[in-house]
């Protein structure tokens, strides 16, 4: 009897706690957010969209991995509306992306001379043909003869030539430039606030000028004391295109370092006041 007794009463006492626990609430983990149906895609920016331009010319993408332009045109600040000087502009692979660039409210003076069209006429001619590039205007001016107007442009170019203005060569009709008189011309035409961007082949530190004929590079701090007595402040430098396999001893149309060379991108600009 005492044993039943004992079994009723575990059997009661078992039911209630079943039933204290089903009047309890219990707490749930939160629910996990509902993952979102649709993200908002990111627009390219205006430098992205020029270098995807279907309109660029056939061989120009062929450059693009080592010239990287959509990192070096943001670097710049190159921004729709601006007007831009492009100096020794060659056959105009800068000069499409620019023009796509400031878009149809800007526009794009470019800069050639007679020995540079010795080498790159035909793709001069056919990336102005038909003025497929109608914000473009063409300036030509023999070094020592460039004349700008003050206070015009919102940004100028120097992409792979300022080591040109060091060079000689009575062969191909090129006469070395003075280069501070060269380069007060530049700052008289710029803007207040406007940049000036450097793109180059470096040379070894301390390297003499005379290395932008005999190797076609030019030593950065050579670039750099020169812009900057001319007025300009350098503000900030790129790593973009820089490499540790460049041979500085070698001259950059060498087959072992052309199109691999170490490049400095440099950002100067004119004071605002």
């Amino acid at each position: 009897m005492n044993k039943l007794i004992t079994c009723i009463s575990l059997a009661i006492f078992l039911t209630a706690c079943g039933q204290q626990e089903s009047n309890e609430s219990v707490e749930m983990p939160p629910a996990a957010e509902p993952a979102m149906a649709d993200v908002e895609a990111v627009e390219p920016s205006i430098y992205a969209n020029a270098v995807a331009s279907a309109a660029r010319l056939e061989g120009d993408r062929d450059k693009d991995a080592t010239r990287k332009p959509e990192a070096v045109l943001e670097f710049f600040g190159i921004a729709s509306g601006d007007r831009i000087l492009e100096m020794y502009a060659g056959g105009g692979y800068y000069t499409e992306l620019l023009a796509h660039v400031v878009g149809e409210n800007g526009s794009v003076v470019v800069h050639n001379n007679k020995p540079i069209l010795n080498f790159a006429g035909d793709e001069f001619t056919a990336r102005h043909a038909d003025n497929r590039l109608a914000n473009v205007e063409i300036l030509m001016a023999e070094n020592n003869e460039l004349t700008l107007e003050a206070d015009q442009f919102d940004a100028v170019t120097l992409v792979l030539n300022y080591h040109d203005l060091y060079w000689v060569s009575e062969e191909n009709g090129w006469d070395q430039v003075d280069v501070p008189t060269f380069l007060a011309e530049l700052h008289k035409s710029m803007k207040p606030g406007a940049v000036l961007g450097v793109v180059d082949h470096d040379a070894e530190p301390g390297s003499p000028g005379e290395t932008g004929g005999t190797l076609h590079r030019i030593a950065k701090d050579l670039v750099i004391g020169g812009v900057e007595a001319a007025g300009f402040v350098l503000e900030d430098e790129s790593d973009a295109l820089r490499t540790t396999t460049d041979d500085y001893s070698k001259n950059v149309f060498d087959p072992e370092v052309r199109g691999k060379t170490d490049r400095f991108v440099l950002r100067f600009r004119k004071p605002a006041a």
